[in-house]
């Protein structure tokens, strides 16, 4: 198995024994920081596949410049190199992203379980996440968006950045909310402002699958 998949399921574990944790109102802040840990590794299970798919070329560095501070030729070098990772790995992006969809699905369920977090909303984002994935399976990979809007929405840096902070704030305020009784009003807003990134990008999946 490649240590980007190996980086995967081990993160959707972390993702579990979060659950668990929120559950049994474990201290919020050690709870919130494994839950951090989770998140931040999902960098690393794509690092590590183009780190392999390069014959260990391309350094942590080079990674993040690219990712992070879009450098235009080291982006142009790692994006070459997931193209490879997806015609020749066996699961190609797909284990990422179902490791993805395994993370945020179970923080959706957990708060829904806990009456915090409406029912409608968790039934909404499966939805959206899975005729959104459908139709972007069948054209290919999201990398490949086409469309300036599709690309500023969805696949740009800093929409990732967007939809992975918004992410943590949300889910660990309402960590905050059923263990610490934080107020409740926060935790609606932030999680309002995460369900529109989520529908906004589903919208961009949408629309380059028509095209």
């Amino acid at each position: 198995m490649r240590a980007a998949d190996e980086t995967t399921l081990f993160r959707t574990a972390l993702v579990l024994v979060v659950v668990y944790l929120i559950i049994i109102k474990f201290p919020s802040y050690l709870t919130i920081i494994i839950f951090a840990i989770a998140l931040i590794l999902d960098a690393f299970d794509g690092y590590f596949a183009v780190w392999q798919v390069s014959k260990h070329k391309v350094g942590f560095l080079r990674y993040m410049k690219a990712t992070v501070l879009n450098d235009k030729k080291a982006h142009e070098e790692i994006v070459e190199y997931k193209h490879k990772v997806s015609e020749t790995a066996r699961f190609g992006p797909r284990m990422d992203i179902a490791g993805d969809r395994v993370a945020e699905y179970s923080m959706w369920v957990v708060f829904t379980y806990l009456h915090i977090i409406p029912l409608i909303i968790l039934l909404l984002v499966i939805v959206r996440h899975s005729f959104a994935d459908a139709l972007m399976g069948a054209k290919g990979t999201s990398s490949k968006m086409k469309s300036a809007f599709a690309r500023a929405v969805y696949s740009s840096n800093a929409s990732r950045a967007v939809i992975n902070a918004l992410k943590f704030i949300a889910f660990a305020y309402l960590i905050l909310v059923y263990v610490n009784n934080f107020p409740i009003l926060v935790g609606y807003i932030l999680v309002g402002a995460l369900f529109t990134f989520i529908m906004l990008r589903g919208v961009a999946e949408v629309y380059e699958s028509s095209r």
